[in-house]
Protein backbone atom coordinates (compact mmCIF):
# COMPACT_ATOMS: atom_id res chain seq x y z
CA UNK A 1 0.00 0.00 0.00
CA UNK A 2 2.97 2.73 0.77
CA UNK A 3 4.58 1.68 -2.66
CA UNK A 4 1.26 2.05 -4.23
CA UNK A 5 1.19 5.99 -2.38
CA UNK A 6 4.54 6.62 -3.14
CA UNK A 7 4.50 5.48 -6.76
CA UNK A 8 1.26 7.71 -7.09
CA UNK A 9 3.13 10.98 -5.65
CA UNK A 10 6.19 10.27 -7.80
CA UNK A 11 3.46 10.53 -11.21
CA UNK A 12 1.56 13.50 -9.67
CA UNK A 13 5.22 15.27 -9.32
CA UNK A 14 6.22 14.27 -12.92
CA UNK A 15 2.85 15.27 -14.64
CA UNK A 16 3.66 18.52 -13.00
CA UNK A 17 6.63 19.04 -13.88
CA UNK A 18 5.21 17.80 -17.59
CA UNK A 19 3.11 20.99 -17.25
CA UNK A 20 5.12 23.71 -16.21
CA UNK A 21 6.02 26.06 -19.04
CA UNK A 22 10.19 25.97 -19.44
CA UNK A 23 12.03 29.06 -18.60
CA UNK A 24 13.11 30.78 -21.34
CA UNK A 25 16.61 31.98 -21.92
CA UNK A 26 17.57 35.46 -21.57
CA UNK A 27 18.64 37.39 -24.47
CA UNK A 28 22.32 36.68 -25.02
CA UNK A 29 24.57 39.46 -25.20
CA UNK A 30 25.14 41.93 -28.64
CA UNK A 31 28.18 42.24 -29.96
CA UNK A 32 29.70 45.70 -29.48
CA UNK A 33 31.68 47.62 -31.26
CA UNK A 34 35.22 48.76 -30.66
CA UNK A 35 35.00 52.51 -29.01
CA UNK A 36 37.08 54.97 -31.28
CA UNK A 37 40.44 56.11 -29.56
CA UNK A 38 40.35 59.04 -27.30
CA UNK A 39 41.79 62.30 -29.19
CA UNK A 40 44.42 64.26 -27.23
CA UNK A 41 43.77 66.96 -24.91
CA UNK A 42 45.28 70.49 -26.41
CA UNK A 43 44.57 69.42 -30.02
CA UNK A 44 42.34 71.23 -32.41
CA UNK A 45 41.15 68.64 -34.34
CA UNK A 46 39.23 65.91 -32.61
CA UNK A 47 38.88 62.68 -34.57
CA UNK A 48 35.28 61.40 -34.71
CA UNK A 49 34.15 65.62 -33.62
CA UNK A 50 30.43 66.21 -34.75
CA UNK A 51 30.97 68.92 -37.46
CA UNK A 52 29.54 72.52 -37.85
CA UNK A 53 26.75 71.92 -40.40
CA UNK A 54 26.63 67.75 -39.64
CA UNK A 55 23.45 66.19 -39.92
CA UNK A 56 22.35 63.23 -37.32
CA UNK A 57 22.93 60.40 -39.46
CA UNK A 58 24.94 57.07 -38.76
CA UNK A 59 28.44 57.58 -40.01
CA UNK A 60 31.01 56.29 -37.38
CA UNK A 61 31.58 52.92 -35.24
CA UNK A 62 29.16 52.76 -32.80
CA UNK A 63 25.90 54.68 -34.43
CA UNK A 64 22.92 53.89 -34.32
CA UNK A 65 20.26 53.75 -37.21
CA UNK A 66 16.83 52.26 -38.00
CA UNK A 67 16.46 49.64 -40.05
CA UNK A 68 12.96 49.17 -42.17
CA UNK A 69 11.85 45.72 -42.73
CA UNK A 70 9.70 45.60 -45.95
CA UNK A 71 10.89 42.11 -46.97
CA UNK A 72 8.23 40.61 -49.41
CA UNK A 73 9.00 37.47 -51.72
CA UNK A 74 7.17 35.21 -53.91
CA UNK A 75 8.28 31.80 -55.63
CA UNK A 76 6.53 29.30 -57.72
CA UNK A 77 7.51 26.82 -59.65
CA UNK A 78 5.34 23.63 -61.48
CA UNK A 79 7.04 20.67 -63.74
CA UNK A 80 5.21 18.50 -65.37
CA UNK A 81 6.16 14.80 -67.11
CA UNK A 82 3.77 12.45 -69.32
CA UNK A 83 5.99 9.52 -70.52
CA UNK A 84 4.48 6.07 -72.76
CA UNK A 85 5.62 3.13 -74.22
CA UNK A 86 3.53 0.17 -76.39
CA UNK A 87 5.35 -2.28 -77.79
CA UNK A 88 4.39 -5.81 -79.78
CA UNK A 89 6.13 -8.86 -80.86
CA UNK A 90 4.44 -11.84 -82.98
CA UNK A 91 6.39 -14.83 -83.16
CA UNK A 92 5.03 -17.20 -86.16
CA UNK A 93 5.11 -21.23 -85.44
CA UNK A 94 7.67 -23.42 -87.52
CA UNK A 95 6.22 -25.78 -90.74
CA UNK A 96 7.09 -29.39 -90.57
CA UNK A 97 6.47 -30.84 -93.57
CA UNK A 98 4.83 -27.67 -95.26
CA UNK A 99 2.14 -27.46 -92.48
CA UNK A 100 1.76 -25.86 -89.10
CA UNK A 101 2.65 -28.06 -86.18
CA UNK A 102 -0.85 -27.92 -84.34
CA UNK A 103 -2.73 -29.95 -81.72
CA UNK A 104 -6.70 -30.59 -82.67
CA UNK A 105 -6.11 -28.16 -85.35
CA UNK A 106 -4.88 -24.92 -82.74
CA UNK A 107 -1.27 -24.05 -83.72
CA UNK A 108 1.17 -24.28 -80.59
CA UNK A 109 4.50 -23.03 -81.32
CA UNK A 110 3.12 -19.66 -82.71
CA UNK A 111 3.98 -16.89 -79.77
CA UNK A 112 2.93 -13.33 -79.32
CA UNK A 113 4.41 -10.71 -77.13
CA UNK A 114 3.43 -7.47 -75.52
CA UNK A 115 4.06 -4.46 -73.00
CA UNK A 116 3.43 -1.52 -72.26
CA UNK A 117 4.27 1.21 -69.80
CA UNK A 118 3.45 4.59 -69.01
CA UNK A 119 4.49 7.48 -66.36
CA UNK A 120 2.91 10.53 -65.15
CA UNK A 121 4.11 13.11 -62.93
CA UNK A 122 3.32 16.03 -61.41
CA UNK A 123 4.84 18.82 -59.64
CA UNK A 124 3.50 22.07 -57.80
CA UNK A 125 5.30 24.19 -55.21
CA UNK A 126 4.96 28.09 -54.53
CA UNK A 127 6.30 29.66 -51.23
CA UNK A 128 5.24 33.41 -50.27
CA UNK A 129 7.30 35.04 -47.28
CA UNK A 130 6.38 39.03 -45.86
CA UNK A 131 8.72 40.22 -42.42
CA UNK A 132 7.40 44.33 -41.54
CA UNK A 133 8.61 46.06 -38.42
CA UNK A 134 11.96 47.78 -37.37
CA UNK A 135 15.22 46.95 -36.04
CA UNK A 136 17.55 49.17 -34.51
CA UNK A 137 21.24 48.57 -35.94
CA UNK A 138 24.63 49.72 -35.00
CA UNK A 139 27.90 50.89 -36.79
CA UNK A 140 30.42 47.95 -36.53
CA UNK A 141 33.04 48.90 -38.96
CA UNK A 142 33.78 52.02 -41.39
CA UNK A 143 34.78 49.94 -44.46
CA UNK A 144 37.66 52.63 -46.63
CA UNK A 145 35.07 53.21 -49.25
CA UNK A 146 32.55 54.87 -45.96
CA UNK A 147 30.41 51.82 -46.31
CA UNK A 148 28.88 50.82 -42.81
CA UNK A 149 28.80 47.05 -41.57
CA UNK A 150 25.81 47.21 -39.32
CA UNK A 151 24.20 44.66 -37.21
CA UNK A 152 20.89 44.98 -35.06
CA UNK A 153 18.68 42.36 -33.77
CA UNK A 154 15.81 42.87 -31.53
CA UNK A 155 14.31 40.37 -29.19
CA UNK A 156 10.61 40.52 -27.68
CA UNK A 157 9.44 37.80 -25.09
CA UNK A 158 6.10 37.64 -23.88
CA UNK A 159 4.41 34.76 -21.49
CA UNK A 160 5.48 31.51 -22.54
CA UNK A 161 6.55 33.01 -25.76
CA UNK A 162 10.16 34.65 -27.40
CA UNK A 163 10.64 36.46 -30.71
CA UNK A 164 14.14 37.14 -32.25
CA UNK A 165 14.68 39.43 -35.61
CA UNK A 166 18.11 39.85 -36.67
CA UNK A 167 19.71 41.65 -39.83
CA UNK A 168 23.45 41.88 -40.45
CA UNK A 169 24.97 44.18 -43.80
CA UNK A 170 26.50 46.70 -45.35
CA UNK A 171 24.85 50.34 -46.11
CA UNK A 172 25.81 53.12 -48.09
CA UNK A 173 25.51 56.46 -46.42
CA UNK A 174 23.86 58.07 -49.43
CA UNK A 175 20.96 55.49 -48.71
CA UNK A 176 20.22 56.39 -45.07
CA UNK A 177 17.17 59.22 -44.71
CA UNK A 178 17.50 62.22 -43.06
CA UNK A 179 15.50 60.74 -40.04
CA UNK A 180 18.30 58.33 -39.80
CA UNK A 181 16.42 55.51 -41.31
CA UNK A 182 16.89 53.16 -44.10
CA UNK A 183 14.78 49.86 -45.91
CA UNK A 184 16.12 46.46 -45.95
CA UNK A 185 16.39 46.04 -49.73
CA UNK A 186 18.97 48.96 -49.49
CA UNK A 187 21.31 46.58 -47.32
CA UNK A 188 23.49 44.79 -49.04
CA UNK A 189 25.00 41.48 -48.01
CA UNK A 190 21.46 41.20 -45.83
CA UNK A 191 21.21 38.41 -43.56
CA UNK A 192 17.93 38.49 -42.35
CA UNK A 193 17.20 35.38 -39.50
CA UNK A 194 13.49 35.44 -37.89
CA UNK A 195 13.10 32.58 -35.24
CA UNK A 196 10.84 32.13 -32.38
CA UNK A 197 10.95 30.20 -29.49
CA UNK A 198 8.23 28.94 -26.45
CA UNK A 199 5.13 27.45 -26.78
CA UNK A 200 3.20 28.81 -29.44
CA UNK A 201 6.78 28.02 -32.01
CA UNK A 202 6.59 24.47 -30.68
CA UNK A 203 2.94 24.00 -31.29
CA UNK A 204 4.32 24.40 -35.09
CA UNK A 205 7.10 22.17 -35.12
CA UNK A 206 6.30 18.02 -36.80
CA UNK A 207 6.65 15.69 -34.89
CA UNK A 208 9.58 12.85 -35.50
CA UNK A 209 6.91 10.00 -36.53
CA UNK A 210 5.12 13.15 -38.87
CA UNK A 211 8.68 14.24 -40.17
CA UNK A 212 9.43 10.69 -41.00
CA UNK A 213 6.63 9.63 -42.45
CA UNK A 214 6.95 12.96 -45.29
CA UNK A 215 10.48 12.35 -45.71
CA UNK A 216 12.96 10.55 -48.47
CA UNK A 217 13.20 7.62 -46.26
CA UNK A 218 9.73 6.03 -46.10
CA UNK A 219 9.47 3.82 -48.78
CA UNK A 220 6.15 4.45 -50.05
Amino acid sequence: MKVSFALLVAATLMLQACASAPAMPPPAALPMPMPAAAASEGSIYAAGGMALFEDQKARRVGDTLTIVLVESTTAQKKASTNTAKDSKASIDGPTLFGRPVTVNGVPVLEAELGSSKSFKGNGDSSQSNQLQGSVGAVVMQVLPNGNLVVSGRKQVQINQGSETVSIDGIVRPIDIRPDNTITSDRVANAAIAYSGQGAVAESNVMGWASRFFNSGWFPF
